[in-house]
């Protein structure tokens, strides 16, 4: 009984000893934050951004074709990385790695790790853009923001349930309320694995901007903050000085244009309009954070609407996908402020938010709203297809609260 006893305290103490050595190795190797972003030519390549808690040197991508069986390993290209070290706080500093997967085919499933030396990611699976156009469907969310693991958890996971063949998911600004690396942990818990598999694009709001403290005072600067960058791979083709804040991407027949409306809005508009008069995407939406017409507590963004407006008009946008009122509202078609018929040229504008931040409703607008509402966390999917785009609003709970089409 005794050998028994004094046997058992050994395997018990060893696998104690496994299990911490396993932790704290975890901790300190295996890649975290794993995100997949659209480039500026998502037909022929993908960006992959990582992070661990120490630097290693030899981090790498490797992807190859994706197969039915494991032998696409026999043919895996490696790409090397560029490395960034972070500062979580005073006292605290992180990797994060950023890869471009160039040279890609049009409409092809790619399988993809990251990691360093024998510590890997496991290998997921992406697909590249189609070269011309063809239908496809995405997912927008309005501000996680507040309570993202808690609550946001939810609406990422319902949203991959209900359209898991979305191309990539695109979030309207403010993914977190302050920009610190506890809360951007809660964005990458909530969306899991989904990060890793469909591929996202974002813009900064508000809340995206660096934090100083101001004679005592919490102020928040124009900027966005370096937390974004440092988990982000986004495109640089904007304006300079808001690279990956501000952008576009032509995707199967439309053009994002995706707008960083903290700051250079009038450089912005003439940017706008130089893509736009040369655009040769059938369908053109937008999407940026602050909203054209408010629905939400007492906003009112009038700088977007004078600095934006006459160019959403004069080059017939067709949508416009926006955050920050914490409401879900829809306008009806517009041009210049005023609702025209559905066959007519112009605009409709969406709100939305997916946390469970609300604020009170705003009817200054409510004339211009083909549906309004409060307290709803939200996502939307949005398929386009050849001359229609298809747009349906699912709450938390996955009920269709809202949908409408557009055509051409």
């Amino acid at each position: 009984m005794k050998k028994r006893s004094a046997l058992f305290v050994v395997i018990v103490h060893v696998l104690l000893l496994h299990a911490v050595y396993a932790q704290t190795h975890s901790f300190k190797d295996v890649p975290k934050r794993i995100i997949l972003n659209l480039t500026a030519s998502p037909e022929s390549s993908m960006a992959v951004t990582w992070r661990t808690s120490e630097e290693f040197k030899a981090s790498e991508v490797q992807y190859a074709v994706s197969t039915q069986w494991t032998d696409f390993k026999k043919s895996v290209t490696k790409v090397n990385v560029t490395t960034e070290k972070f500062a979580i706080n005073d006292h605290q500093f992180v990797y994060h790695y950023s890869g471009v997967l160039n040279g890609l085919k049009p409409g092809t499933t790619y399988v993809y790790r990251v990691g360093h030396d024998s510590v890997w990611s496991e290998w997921n699976q992406f697909k590249t853009a189609g070269k011309d156009d063809a239908p496809f469907k995405f997912v927008y969310f309005g501000d996680p923001q507040n309570d993202i693991k808690e609550h946001v958890s939810r609406v990422f996971r319902e949203a991959y349930k209900l359209a898991p063949d979305a191309c990539f998911w695109l979030t309207a600004g403010d993914l977190a309320a302050y920009p610190t690396d506890d809360l951007w942990g809660e964005l990458f818990d909530a969306a899991g694995f989904i990060y890793r598999v469909t591929p996202s694009v974002m813009v900064p709001g508000n809340h995206d901007r660096s934090v100083v403290m101001v004679d005592g005072k919490e102020t928040r600067l124009k900027t966005t903050d370096p937390i974004w960058k440092a988990h982000f791979t986004l495109p640089e083709n904007g304006i300079a000085g808001l690279e990956e804040t501000s952008y576009y991407v032509d995707y199967q027949g439309v053009r994002f244009l995706m707008l960083n409306t903290n700051d250079k809005l009038q450089e912005q508009a003439e940017w706008m309009e130089k893509l736009l008069s040369k655009n040769p995407n059938k369908w053109t939406i937008v999407a940026l954070h602050y909203p054209f017409y408010n629905t939400g507590s007492d906003h009112d963004t009038k700088a977007v609407r004078i600095a934006l407006l006459p160019i959403i008009d004069k080059y017939n946008v067709d949508l416009v996908l926006q955050g920050h009122d914490h409401t879900y509202a829809r306008t009806f078609k517009l041009r210049d402020g005023r609702v025209v018929p559905v066959d007519g040229k112009g605009t409709v504008y969406v709100v939305s938010v997916s946390g469970p931040k609300a604020y009170a409703l705003n009817t200054k607008y409510k004339d211009l709203m083909a549906k309004i509402g409060d307290k709803i966390s939200s996502f939307q999917v949005i398929s386009v297809e050849a001359n229609k785009l298809s747009f349906t609003t699912y709450t938390a709970a996955g009920a269709v609260y809202d949908s409408f089409e557009l055509r051409k």
